[in-house]
């Protein structure tokens, strides 16, 4: 079992159950998937995608799907079928590791890091964040990164409100910004 996944049947269910007053198990809020998404500029070069698709897979320890536009834009010199994007759907073992890593190691590592902001909520309780580089994971030796390129991290949980999913991933450890700070 994840290392998160015993915490959060030991210690956030029972904070949980106990501080919004939940009579059943399955009122509790919990992760269902975690989506991690990489835009890819059209203009890169060519093969350019399987880099950063090995990169996402070195993160997140599943291979990604490639994203492919639906239609051309000249303007954006976008064809038709070209790859716009990679993306990766965690779930299980793998989405409470991605997450403890998230949270333990790559947040802590960011230059001035005070905590995620806490306005990242869609209004359903799921959060979304966005990093900057794909070199701020430690798997990725920055050596080897052929072109920094950052990332959008969505949480999806069974919370109904974004205050109760603020306060079940505060319980899990997401380091929000404290209240007042910018």
């Amino acid at each position: 079992m994840a290392r998160l996944k015993e915490i959060y049947v030991k210690t956030v269910v029972p904070a949980l159950k106990k501080a919004r007053g939940y009579t059943n198990v399955m009122q509790v809020p919990r992760m269902t998937k975690i989506v991690v998404n990489m835009g890819i500029n059209s203009t890169v070069e060519k093969d350019m995608y399987k880099h950063l698709m090995q990169d996402m897979a070195t993160i997140t320890g599943q291979w990604p799907i490639a994203c492919k536009s639906r239609k051309s834009i000249a303007n954006f010199k976008l064809r038709e079928g070209m790859t716009v994007g990679v993306m990766v759907t965690l779930r299980g073992n793998r989405m409470f590791e991605f997450f403890d890593r998230l949270v333990n190691t790559v947040l802590p590592r960011l230059r001035d890091f005070r905590g995620v902001s806490a306005t990242g909520f869609d209004g359903r309780g799921n959060y979304t964040m966005g990093l900057h580089e794909q070199t701020n994971f430690p798997e990725i030796n920055p050596d080897d990164v052929k072109k920094v390129q950052g990332m959008h991290i969505t949480i999806v949980t069974t919370a109904e409100t974004d205050d109760e999913s603020r306060e079940f991933l505060k319980l899990m450890g997401m380091p929000f910004v404290a209240s007042g700070a910018k």
